[in-house]
């Protein structure tokens, strides 16, 4: 369709015929402002801060809905219009308690920057300061309905992006309150605790418990990165203030995530409560005991030197391509990921999970261990009417969700629907990774997507890892755990057996009861590398804080110059 031409505030532009007025102002550079509104989201001009006057128009329009047209003119701070939105303003705080003073939003909230623009220095209005209740059921965010103001960016997101469907609204008027299911508790409810509502709440409404009062917009910076808690390789914007991440965000402009992140990716590096090492630990008689650097690694270094090539290493996928290749470099011996291997015959990337109208889930749980592709599942069968069909041990977390349930057994019906689908994508896990190919061979049209656990596993396979440990004996075990929780006891049994275990991790558990010595290991938020994701995309880790902890690369390379 061709482009309009479109007067904005004086500026004329070339746009395209199907672009609203806020986009062609964004376009023009023209500063519109919003409350409802979001990019991620589809606008539903609820809150009116964005009302425009337009030329032949007998009343103010909202700008986020309405089509542009050729020859339009447009007027964003007429008296009119200012005038609209300042009552828009006052009627908002009139409605609830919104004392900026004492809201963990206050520097980073988008209504207070508003009243700050319009010039608002006193309520219009008698405030009747009704009480709401306060939700803190949930373990990472609590809500807060005396600071909402019924945007319903959280009930889009979770509907549109997540596609969980949680949110809703009970009431009308003043009284209107976002609820969860049929007015549960959130912490009883179907929510998944992604934080997508957190992120996108304009106020104080929905407020994160690890980053409340750490720091307003002006005293942050962002650091751009990627999440390694798994496969999907969702790109994040690291929150950080004085050295610190007080927060972990989706990267809007990321892919294959657009902004979307698991609970943990977002939650689980901020809440990890396990002891964190910060000094090489030997134990000696029984007891930890923390050691000189130098010491431990004369002591490894020793040990290995003696082991020779009776040496296993083992990397999870919290390491980095530079530090499994270091480490590779440093010791001897076989090389071995942590996990099952991440298989090599993907035919289907994560953003064809936005584009099949057929979805075969086999031996693989997609709501519990890869979040954010399940949540582009349950976007295909809400929004586009697509048919989730889960086999085998699939796990509950996508039941609600699923046409059919089938057992192995069945795998003959499985494929008379991708037989009779036109884009149908077979996911699987490790163990369905087998019947899955033979799914996908039953139908010329139909794509593989398989995960395997870690973050990193394809990039290690690259650096040299391409075996996955299963009880593999050796005298000298090194382990690169990062800050991994989840360990399989087929690899803590094994190590017990070991001569000599060292272990490099962020972390002492689970590691504490099985290694000889405990070097530190920093964090995915504390160093820089790269990493593979299952679509075979080199992505950026950042350090985004300070450590006193060494790196794993600083650590290999003091081994091998002490064993040389």
């Amino acid at each position: 369709m061709p482009d309009v031409r479109v007067t904005i505030d004086g500026i004329e532009i070339s746009v395209p015929s199907n672009s609203t007025v806020l986009e062609a102002a964004r376009r023009a550079g023209v500063n519109i402002p919003t409350l409802c509104d979001h990019p991620a989201i589809e606008p539903i001009g609820a809150c009116r801060m964005c009302l425009v006057e337009i030329e032949k128009q007998r009343t103010l329009q909202p700008a986020c809905t309405f089509p542009v047209f050729e020859g339009m003119v447009v007027q964003t701070r007429s008296e009119k219009v200012v005038g609209a939105r300042q009552f828009v303003l006052q009627l908002l705080f009139s409605e609830r308690n919104h004392f900026c003073m004492f809201c963990q939003m206050s520097g980073s909230c988008e209504l207070q920057n508003l009243a700050y623009d319009y010039e608002l220095d006193h309520w219009a209005f008698e405030r009747p300061m009704p009480k709401f209740e306060v939700d803190a059921s949930r373990e990472f965010f609590a809500m807060d309905h005396n600071r909402c103001i019924l945007c319903r960016r959280c009930v889009r997101v979770c509907d549109e992006l997540v596609g969980n469907g949680t949110l809703g609204m009970r009431n009308r008027g003043a009284d209107t309150m976002i609820i969860a299911d049929l007015g549960v508790p959130f912490g009883e409810s179907s929510c998944i605790s992604c934080g997508t509502c957190l992120q996108v709440c304009p106020t104080g409404a929905l407020m994160d418990r690890a980053s409340a009062y750490m720091g307003a917009t002006a005293q942050i910076e962002r650091v751009k990165s990627t999440c390694m808690a798994c496969p999907v390789g969702c790109g994040e914007e690291l929150v950080v203030r004085d050295g610190r991440v007080i927060r972990v965000e989706g990267d809007w402009e990321a892919k294959p995530n657009n902004g979307l992140l698991c609970v943990r990716g977002r939650f689980d590096p901020l809440h990890d409560r396990r002891d964190r090492v910060r000094k090489p630990l030997v134990k000696q008689n029984g007891e930890w005991v923390a050691a000189d650097p130098n010491a431990a690694l004369e002591l490894v270094s020793g040990k290995l030197a003696a082991a020779g090539d009776k040496v296993a290493t083992i990397a999870s996928g919290f390491v980095t391509v530079e530090e499994g290749k270091a480490l590779a470099d440093a010791v001897k011996g076989n090389k071995y990921y942590m996990y099952a291997l991440p298989p090599a015959g993907n035919t289907a990337t994560v953003a064809d999970l936005d584009r099949a109208d057929l979805y075969v889930a086999v031996g693989i749980d997609l709501a519990e261990d890869y979040q954010v592709a399940g949540m582009a599942v349950k976007r295909g069968v809400r929004k586009r009417g697509a048919r989730l069909v889960l086999v085998g041990n699939a796990g509950e977390g996508m039941a609600k969700w699923a046409a059919r349930q089938l057992c192995c057994d069945d795998l003959a019906e499985a494929a008379k629907l991708i037989q009779a689908a036109e884009h149908p994508l077979v996911i699987a896990g490790p163990e369905g990774l087998e019947a899955a190919n033979g799914l996908v061979a039953a139908a010329p049209q139909a794509r593989l997507l398989s995960f395997a656990p870690g973050g990193n596993g394809r990039g290690l396979v690259e650096a040299g890892y391409a075996e996955a440990f299963a009880g593999q004996a050796a005298d000298v075990y090194v382990v690169a755990a990062g800050e991994t929780a989840n360990v399989d006891q087929c690899l803590l049994d094994a190590l017990k057996k070991g001569a000599f275990v060292v272990v490099l991790a962020s972390y002492a558990a689970p590691w504490d009861g099985v290694a000889d010595v405990i070097l530190p290991m920093p964090t995915s938020l504390e160093k820089s590398g790269t990493t593979v994701s299952v679509d075979g995309v080199l992505s950026p880790v950042a350090a985004a804080m300070h450590t006193r902890v060494g790196s794993l690369q600083d650590t290999v390379a003091q081994l091998a110059e002490a064993v040389r």
